[in-house]
């Protein structure tokens, strides 16, 4: 690869995805290539592609059009979800220059470089049927943002009938507790004060290897150079009472924080989404982590429009979800997804109902959002001090996830401060004034 110099890279979608970047994005430097920024004019660009909902897959390809308008000479790679369910297609884009699948893309400077001699000629593609991807890549992020996401797992055994993703990476796999440990190690040696678990069923974590996800997060507890962890998003079947009861009571680094999937609030819709739990289920594993630790933040998923979901079965979520003691809410509008179950159900819902169902439950989630932060007023805590600045202000969350913004302060970037939370500005985030993180800086 003596003619390229510089590789850039954008990422869809996941906390998973920004790990495989940035795994893929050493892979560069160890070749002795510099990391640069679009505007820098990149001798190869580096899409990571998402392929949960069909914009996913939109702006993956206008943002391919963009960089070829600006940069006509610029090598572009995708790799990813999206590569691997509709490579062909994608080879076909207009700009693209190399497509690789889920077994390849970790192999990426291989193939550039067999590649490299032939680089007038169509389209490079290399992928393998998704039942191939038996290996587990660990991979992790740093430098790119202040927490580091450490994959822990890849794949999926479930098989909801609305989701593309085991056709997209695979069955479950994982490397061993012990070989996990190590990753985290690495990532201790950094400057990263916090770790966020991922991967696409973390709580399955164990794969004929006789562990399990509790028996993970024990030992990565115990690891010394890093400050806390988060877990990313955990199946509500997957999370046992001993997972909860060890982060919230004897954990001294688990964050009071989980984000639990619940999709809807009806069991009949659970049912046809192939979900493997019920409504009393979920509500039984929030009421149990509320009684441990009722400034817990809990995290929702909700799907929108599913097919045959009709405004009685909505209303049970809305219902269900008003009365569960959460704080806050990822909506999704239901999207039909090629090679799925849910595809060929009957009864699809209206997108200009989806449309209506999504923004009810957008304002529920801020009416949610903002009793958590006024139930956390006037309490101290712990502030992670992101890096960035944006219109004179910088940001930083508590350890039980409420968000704080203060005036930019370099030497905040990348500390954790303790801080008091005492006012809520009109955007619902706390404010923090300077001059009380000043006092604890000493200057």
């Amino acid at each position: 690869m003596i003619q390229y110099k510089k590789v850039a890279f954008h990422t869809f979608g996941c906390k998973l995805n920004f790990s495989e970047t940035s795994t893929i994005s050493r892979l560069f430097e160890d070749a002795g290539m510099a990391k640069v920024g679009l505007d820098a004019h990149p001798d190869i660009f580096v899409v990571n592609t998402c392929s949960v909902t069909e914009n996913a897959d939109k702006r993956c390809k206008q943002l391919v059009r963009r960089v070829k308008r600006s940069n006509p000479n610029c090598y572009v790679v995708i790799v990813g979800c999206f590569a691997q369910l509709k490579p062909k297609e994608i080879g076909q884009m207009e700009g693209v220059d190399m497509v690789l699948g889920a077994n390849e893309k970790f192999n990426i400077i291989e193939h550039i470089e067999k590649a490299e001699p032939k680089l007038d000629d169509p389209t490079y593609i290399s992928f393998d049927h998704i039942k191939k991807a038996n290996e587990f890549i660990p991979s992790y992020s740093v430098g790119d943002r202040t927490r580091s996401f450490l994959k822990i797992q890849d794949g999926c055994d479930y098989h909801c009938s609305f989701c593309t993703i085991p056709l997209a990476r695979g069955k479950s796999r994982n490397a061993s507790v012990q070989e996990t440990v190590n990753e985290a190690k690495k990532i201790a040696k950094t400057s990263v004060k916090e770790v966020v678990l991922t991967g696409v069923n973390i709580g399955d974590f164990g794969q004929g290897k006789g562990e399990d996800f509790f028996d993970l997060i024990k030992e990565l507890d115990k690891i010394n150079g890093i400050d806390r962890y988060r877990i990313s998003s955990i199946e509500p079947n997957l999370l046992s009472n001993d997972i909860i009861h060890f982060c919230l009571n004897e954990a001294k680094k688990f964050a009071p924080h989980f984000h639990i999937p619940l999709q809807s609030g009806n069991n009949e819709i659970l049912k046809a989404m192939r979900r493997k739990y019920n409504k009393e289920l979920y509500a039984e594993r929030v009421d149990y982590i509320k009684s441990l630790r009722p400034d817990t933040c809990i995290g929702v998923d909700v799907i929108v429009g599913f097919p045959g979901e009709t405004d009685d079965h909505f209303m049970d979520t809305v219902d269900f979800l008003k009365q569960l003691d959460v704080s806050y809410l990822h909506v999704f509008t239901y999207s039909e997804r090629a090679n799925t179950n849910a595809k060929k159900m009957k009864d699809a819902v209206p997108h200009s109902k989806r449309k209506e169902r999504s923004q009810i439950l957008h304002l529920l989630s801020e009416r949610k959002k903002r009793a958590f932060y006024e139930y956390n007023k006037n309490s101290e805590r712990n502030v992670l001090f992101e890096n960035d600045e944006n219109n004179g202000v910088m940001y930083g969350f508590t350890e039980n996830y409420v968000k704080i913004k203060t005036p930019f302060n370099p030497s905040l970037s990348n500390t954790i401060k303790r801080v008091n939370l005492s006012q809520i500005d009109r955007d619902g985030i706390y404010k923090s004034e300077i001059e009380s993180i000043s006092e604890q800086l000493e200057i």
